[in-house]
């Protein structure tokens, strides 16, 4: 009984749209902040947290109906969920298969959480660095201002 119930889908399938799966168990509100979906939205959004995973243990999953991330969004996603896996949906089936790539820089994807950095000033026109220290768990250092970053301040200094 127990083999079924753990093979079983808690969300039922999406014709079109994207579907974010290996989110770190937890982080899928603070996905949802970064990708803009948490206030309103015209599209529907399906969230299951803490399933089971083999790969994770536990892992959180999110389907967004009839929208395709872009680029940019795929690059904010990195910062909380860099092993996650992204499906594009169209039709019923997956599409695409696009990997999240935190790479060793985030650039022009945030700015710097410390008030007094040079990056902060309107008339020094920089492009926005956060050097990469540690992926697991995440560790950010601006690249001019050398201060480590707090994630969760980041979330809200997103460009």
């Amino acid at each position: 009984m127990m083999a079924e119930e753990h093979n079983m889908r808690r969300v039922t399938a999406i014709k079109n749209g994207t579907v974010i799966d290996h989110i770190p168990s937890g982080q899928a509100l603070k996905v949802l902040e970064l990708l803009n979906l948490s206030g309103d939205t015209s599209v529907p959004v399906s969230l299951v947290m803490n399933v089971p995973s083999k790969k994770m243990g536990a892992k959180d999953i999110i389907k967004v109906e009839d929208r395709e991330l872009t680029q940019s969004e795929l690059d904010r996603l990195a910062l909380v969920a860099p092993d996650s896996s992204i499906a594009i949906i169209r039709a019923y089936s997956v599409a695409e298969k696009l990997n999240v790539n935190l790479g060793d820089e985030v650039r022009n994807v945030v700015r710097c959480t410390f008030s007094n950095c040079i990056t902060q000033n309107p008339r020094e026109p920089l492009p926005h660095r956060l050097k990469v220290i540690r992926t697991a768990p995440l560790a950010l250092r601006c690249h001019y201002c050398q201060r480590p970053q707090d994630l969760d301040e980041l979330v809200l200094n997103l460009l």
